[in-house]
């Protein structure tokens, strides 16, 4: 990663702590707009897979840590969650050169799927508020983050043209 990668990286894990404090300021809860999920994911649209990737291992435990969000039983779920998502992102987005929206659902499916399968191996292990006969039954958290989700294929693409747009912009006036 060039300088520039490593500095945007920065910001989107920024934006992953603090947009989730600014959806709970406001009364709304995480689980149901998946406010971390916006800058993992713009991470891995707009850099590629690596910096999705970290955005989506570090932002759980570093959230966890600095603002008790969220909770503890969470954070390896989450980091999962949205590892897979930064990286399927990434790759779908850039090395298929694929649509950003079958990007975005392709992504957001792998996810899923990646959260049930790190809980069914978690739960082996701790007891969990839930397992994942509640999580299948709940719809895979389709139903409860149906919002998140909503907010997210209306909001991504349109971010991620704009801020690729930016970059490029950018880079040409680079030294």
């Amino acid at each position: 990663m060039n300088p520039r990668q490593i500095a945007y990286t920065a910001l989107y894990l920024a934006l992953a702590i603090v947009l989730p404090i600014g959806f709970h300021q406001l009364g709304v809860a995480g689980r149901i707009f998946l406010p971390m999920h916006i800058p993992v994911l713009l991470a891995g649209f707009t850099l590629g897979p690596l910096p999705g990737v970290l955005v989506g291992l570090i932002a759980p435990l570093l959230s966890h840590l600095t603002t008790g969000m969220p909770p503890a039983y969470a954070v390896p779920l989450m980091t999962v969650e949205l590892a897979i998502y930064g990286l399927i992102a990434g790759l779908v987005y850039f090395r298929f050169e694929s649509n950003i929206y079958i990007a975005l659902v392709i992504a957001m499916i792998a996810g899923r799927i990646a959260f049930a399968g790190a809980l069914l191996l978690l739960g082996l292990f701790v007891l969990l508020p839930y397992g994942v006969a509640e999580y299948l039954a709940a719809g895979g958290a389709l139903v409860t983050g149906l919002p998140g989700i909503i907010l997210q294929i209306v909001i991504i693409p349109p971010l991620v043209i704009a801020v690729r747009r930016q970059l490029a912009r950018t880079a040409r006036k680079a030294p």
